[in-house]
């Protein structure tokens, strides 16, 4: 689904992404893992270029992104930040039905996508005439996976999308979120610094440092065999459950 070549991004003097490569396949989670600093993020954003990359490509389904403009680009890919990136003067139902409206969606099929995403992400219908400032932090969270899956798009994108949560509703509603059939049919890339929730939720992990790509694979191979120094420290404090 997605297929990255030699991906660099320098901001003048600082190269934030060096020479990255990597697919991710159809309905996989992969998950870019690292310190603060280290490209995960950048790497993140060139795929919808929200950042446009100094060079290397990168395919969507087959598609190299360059070939139609940003915001069309953004319309077919998932987008879900920290808190939910929820635009403060948008209902809940509003922010739903932003992509699907960009899109030329008609009404009806807009409400009935509205009710069936609710349903699924457990919110009451009451919350659809509820500003963002009106709920929770788990609920914000809830709605912003609601607007980024509405138009049904092939892929997700998420930068640490439970960042702002507590750690009990953090662990909670990721498991929920994850759950999900339909997030489970989706292509997700997802950034986090949080080593037990890359273990929970990757398919495979692509741990990085200063712009690169140490090692990838599945969570159980990078604790069992770490490339090295590096990857065993930073998994260090790892479930052991994965050593079983």
């Amino acid at each position: 689904m997605i297929e990255i070549q030699n991906l660099t991004k320098r901001f003048e003097s600082h190269t934030a992404v060096d020479g990255v490569s990597l697919n991710v396949g159809s309905g996989e989670t992969l998950v870019l893992l690292g310190t603060s600093g280290c490209g995960k993020t950048t790497t993140l954003k060139m795929i919808n270029r929200l950042i446009e990359p100094t060079s290397g490509s990168i395919r969507v389904a087959n598609v190299d992104v360059r070939q139609q403009p940003g915001p069309e680009l953004r319309r077919q890919i998932g987008y879900v930040i920290q808190d939910g990136g929820l635009f403060p003067h948008y209902t809940v139902a509003e922010a739903i039905a932003t992509v699907p409206k960009l899109l030329g969606w008609e009404p009806s099929e807009i409400q009935k996508r509205t009710h069936e995403l609710i349903d699924k992400l457990q919110l009451p219908k009451s919350v659809l005439n509820r500003y963002p400032s009106e709920l929770s932090g788990g609920q914000r969270q809830r709605v912003g996976l609601a607007r980024a899956l509405a138009a049904k798009p092939p892929v997700v994108l998420m930068d640490e999308p439970f960042g702002a949560l507590d750690p009990f509703t953090r662990r909670h509603v990721r498991r929920e979120l994850f759950g999900l059939n339909e997030l489970k049919e989706t292509t997700v890339v997802l950034v986090t610094h949080d080593v037990s929730e890359a273990l929970e939720l990757a398919d495979r992990i692509a741990l990085m440092d200063k712009g690169r790509i140490v090692q990838i694979g599945p969570p159980a191979e990078l604790v069992k065999q770490p490339a090295n120094d590096f990857v065993r420290d930073f998994l260090d404090d790892k479930p052991r459950r994965l050593h079983d």
